[in-house]
């Protein structure tokens, strides 16, 4: 089996990050898997862990009064799941549900905060990593807005 701290090194996040920090890293994680219909996480329930996706899709989807439960994205293998581990109250503001069956590294929370509150350096490189895939996200979620509302005013 490849050892973690190579799978880590190896994830698009975390790629060309320097090997001690990918140590650092390793020691808060370990792996999971996720048949089709389980949730990964679960809007109000405690921000724990968060994931890096291996194999395998996930919807994410938010609760839509008088409309259900909505899917606003999907991801795949070498995305991030979760982010919500970075802010307090470190609560799910979505549901996470797998599609197909789901292989991820589970990143402790705490434990990388903890790291990153000991090692500014190491957070600073972690909070530009994250800030980065946030960025994206708001602006696919732009692009989406576009989709629905069109380009009238």
């Amino acid at each position: 089996m490849e050892p973690l701290e190579h799978i880590i090194a190896a994830h698009p996040l975390f790629a060309g990050l320097r090997p001690e920090y990918t140590h650092l890293i390793g020691g808060c994680v370990h792996n999971m898997r996720f048949e089709p219909g389980e949730f990964l996480l679960q809007h109000g329930a405690p921000a724990a862990e968060f994931y890096l996706l291996r194999h395998g899709r996930v919807a994410l989807a938010l609760g839509a009064p008088g409309r259900g439960t909505l899917t606003v994205q999907t991801l795949g293998p070498g995305e991030l799941l979760g982010v919500s581990w970075l802010v307090t109250p470190y609560r799910w503001m979505y549901d996470a549900q797998a599609l197909e069956p789901v292989g991820a590294i589970a990143i402790d929370a705490a434990c990388l905060r903890a790291k990153s509150e000991a090692d500014h350096d190491l957070g600073f490189e972690l909070a530009q990593r994250f800030m980065a895939v946030l960025v994206r996200r708001l602006h696919a979620a732009r692009l989406q807005l576009l989709d629905v509302y069109g380009t009238h005013r």
